[in-house]
């Protein structure tokens, strides 16, 4: 079994990966799937630390998060459909302004 060190090792990668995205990409969707990624090297953290600890409140905490990042994901998509409709474009940068 791998150890918490490890756990750690990939959730700073996931999470690095993550940031890099979302400073770089410029496309909505993609910054929103690195966001999700984001989440998900947190929620490794979350777990791994639980099962150190030895309690499961890491794991309640984990699903927390999932469940806002359902909502996040939901609401995220339907702004980015509602801004495509809006201007033809999902770039970051035309996201910017808000008039039409």
């Amino acid at each position: 079994m791998p150890s918490t060190a490890q756990y750690l090792m990939l959730s700073g990668t996931l999470f690095a990966v993550g940031l890099i995205g979302v400073i770089v990409r410029r496309n909505m969707i993609t910054v929103l799937m690195c966001i999700e990624l984001m989440l998900n090297a947190v929620n490794i953290n979350l777990v791994a630390f639980s099962h150190h600890i030895g309690n499961l409140d890491g794991q309640l905490f984990a699903i927390f998060v999932i469940c806002i990042a359902a909502g996040e994901a939901a609401v995220g998509l339907a702004i980015i459909i509602q801004l495509y409709r809006l201007r033809g474009s999902i770039n970051v940068d035309d996201a910017r302004s808000l008039n039409g």
